[in-house]
């Protein structure tokens, strides 16, 4: 185990780097410069001279060739240094330590949301195979795949607007703060994210439990006497879980990352607002350690979700 985790951690250097690499080009080769956006004449605000416009580049290290700057972005982010962002001058690792924990709390509760519904649903459809509820409960699974997370998420503002005059918090409001505000905040959000999720995780569920459940192993386990319960918690959950993990720590990912789009719906001030706000601006400092940063989670949660497999299977063994 511990030389398979090396070897992964391994792996993961050369990935981080190319990561890193697409990352910088794409901001240098995508068009919108920052400084045109503010200087330029169509501005009316103000017009720097071309004296003016060097001084301003070389003050942001944008006067040096690319692998310079490239190295000195490596350079500030192993030191910890990030950065401030270029319209407002904060600090970067300030506004992810604010804002991160509130994404992260959005995207576990909607891994949990996605779990206690989506497992039950896919396991019990596929014990009572072809019985009402498992048609009703495919049907309800297509429904909920084919729409849209910030849909659903309208859709859920326009309900509790309507029906309970609910208006979300318009400031940061951390869990160890106030808890009640915080979930005023993060609820129906997770909410929108863990719907279609769990819609996901109930079809691989139910797909995995039927392939299980025909199984030589799962036949010999019932003629010894083992009752139902037994069977399907020891034998057919345990390895019907292996898609699900798959597709949750993928989600998770993702989720980790910033649900752009739910966040906006329900004006959350997460990482996902945050890139919006990046992009909108072209601000180069802030998308570049941003996508880093969901860069690294996704490698880090592919990592747990390999190891994880182990534990579900006992057939895996890394050696």
């Amino acid at each position: 185990m511990t030389k398979y985790i090396l070897n992964r951690l391994l792996i993961a250097i050369p990935t981080i780097f190319g990561v890193t690499v697409l990352i910088f080009l794409a901001m240098r080769v995508l068009p919108g410069d920052p400084l045109q956006l503010i200087f330029s004449e169509s501005t009316g605000i103000y017009v720097l001279n071309d004296e003016e416009l060097a001084a301003a580049r070389a003050s942001l290290g944008l006067d040096k060739s690319y692998p310079l700057q490239y190295l000195d972005w490596m350079g500030d982010i192993l030191s910890g240094d990030m950065g401030s962002s270029f319209w407002t001058k904060d600090p970067i690792s300030a506004m992810l330590i604010r804002r991160g924990p509130i994404s992260a709390q959005i995207a576990l509760m909607a891994v949990v949301f996605s779990w206690l519904i989506g497992v039950p649903v896919g396991m019990l459809s596929a014990i009572r195979r072809n019985s009402l509820m498992d048609h009703l409960s495919r049907v309800g699974i297509t429904i909920f795949i084919a729409v849209p997370s910030y849909w659903l998420g309208l859709l859920i503002i326009l309900f509790t607007v309507l029906v309970f005059s609910w208006r979300p918090p318009i400031t940061i409001i951390q869990l160890w703060e106030d808890p009640l505000g915080n979930l005023s905040m993060t609820f129906l959000p997770a909410l929108a994210l863990g719907l279609p999720l769990a819609a996901a995780i109930a079809r691989f569920a139910r797909s995995a439990a039927l392939e299980v459940l025909y199984e030589d192993y799962i036949r010999t386990a019932r003629a010894k006497g083992l009752t139902d319960y037994l069977v399907i918690w020891r034998h057919v959950f345990r390895n019907a879980m292996l898609p699900v993990v798959t597709t949750t720590g993928l989600a998770l990912g993702g989720l980790l990352g910033g649900a752009v789009s739910v966040e906006k719906a329900f004006a959350v001030p997460g990482l996902g607002s945050l890139l919006v706000q990046g992009l909108t601006e072209r601000d180069w400092s802030m998308i570049q350690n941003l996508v880093l940063i969901y860069g690294l989670i996704y490698i880090f949660v592919n990592l747990i979700v390999d190891i994880s497999y182990a534990f579900l299977d006992p057939r895996i063994r890394y050696d």
